[in-house]
């Protein structure tokens, strides 16, 4: 490759087969880019550049950089790495002059790439300095998203990655820039038997029915439980091990909501209401209503399971701490 970019043989063995995700998310990953990659005449008869943008968020380890290469090894494109950090307009301009057709273009961290460098500078003169630049980046980004310069190339797919969705600027998530928001969650009970599969070679196991209550309970990526499964090639060790594993992050949760609680509980007979706790500046506290409704329903939920053994299987777990499994969102 020539210009300005390094080149390294990508041989990443990740595709969708061994992805631990939801297999209808998969599924409509796999029919969105066989679309794209048939759609040249529609893109060019609607005038839009023959592009796509996907955005992957979700906690670390819950398989971004994974689906990344199994996309780019199911299309057979290259994939281009690209640090924003401490690129200008120009610099981004001359680096995606230089991309060649059949591409993916990967910018990962986006929220820390754009947006939150800035933060740990305290010089007000470089730190103003370093803003403008970033703002330039950022400004040649949404340019290159759907912008004059989204035509320098023809079939390519821009990925985007972050951990904190929430961080992001709006701009960026409009629709013809980011057209696919994959959430990556925590493992499901259907993405552990695709590791196990992967792992161990079983497909069914008498510890699957524990394990899959477990992860109901408690929120672990597919990063922690195929650690946990490379200990041992015996899968009767290896799961066996998963569940001590998947009983101590129980533990953990519930200490640490036990914490809050009892946080909480001093706080409010000290007279200190959240927002102070947190550091911010309010100027009045309403001591009526100092305990918001989800700290009280942690605080239900922790006496309730405090009254369980831990070494019981939950059947239904309310926690606020869960979050639904992976969604999808077409734009």
């Amino acid at each position: 490759m020539e210009g300005p970019w390094s080149s390294v043989d990508f041989d990443h063995p990740s595709t969708f087969e061994t992805m631990a995700m939801e297999e209808k998310v998969k599924k409509m990953v796999v029919e969105d880019l066989d679309r794209f990659v048939e759609r040249k005449e529609f893109y060019k008869r609607v005038g839009k550049a023959w592009k796509r943008g996907y955005l992957l968020y979700g906690p670390p380890g819950t398989g971004k950089s994974s689906l990344i290469a199994a996309m780019a090894n199911y299309l057979k494109f290259d994939v281009y790495d690209l640090q924003l950090s401490s690129l200008t307009s120009r610099d981004l301009r001359r680096l995606l002059v230089s991309v060649a057709n059949k591409s993916i273009i990967v910018i990962e961290d986006i929220d820390c790439s754009v947006k939150l460098d800035n933060r740990a500078n305290n010089d007000p003169t470089t730190a103003e300095s370093n803003k403008e630049k970033n703002k330039l980046a950022l400004s040649g980004l949404l340019n290159f998203a759907d912008g004059l310069w989204s035509s320098l190339g023809d079939e390519r797919i821009i990925v985007f990655t972050t951990n904190y969705k929430d961080r992001l600027d709006p701009a960026l998530l409009r629709p013809g820039r980011m057209d696919m928001h994959i959430h990556m969650s925590y493992l499901t009970p259907s993405g552990f038997k695709t590791l196990a599969f992967n792992y161990l070679r079983v497909k069914n196991h008498p510890l699957f029915g524990e394990i899959e209550e477990r992860l109901k309970e408690v929120k672990v990526t597919p990063a922690e439980v195929a650690e946990s499964l490379m200990r041992s090639d015996n899968a009767e060790v290896a799961l066996g091990g998963l569940v001590e594993f998947l009983q101590r992050k129980k533990v953990e949760m519930l200490t640490k909501l036990n914490e809050i609680v009892a946080a909480t509980a001093v706080d409010d007979q000290n007279g200190i209401c959240d927002g102070e706790r947190q550091g911010m500046e309010v100027e009045e506290c309403n001591g009526a209503n100092r305990v918001d409704k989800t700290n009280k329903r942690k605080k239900e939920m922790v006496i309730s399971m405090e009254r369980k053994s831990l070494s019981s299987t939950i059947k239904r777990c309310k926690l606020d701490t869960v979050e639904p499994n992976l969604d999808l969102f077409l734009i």
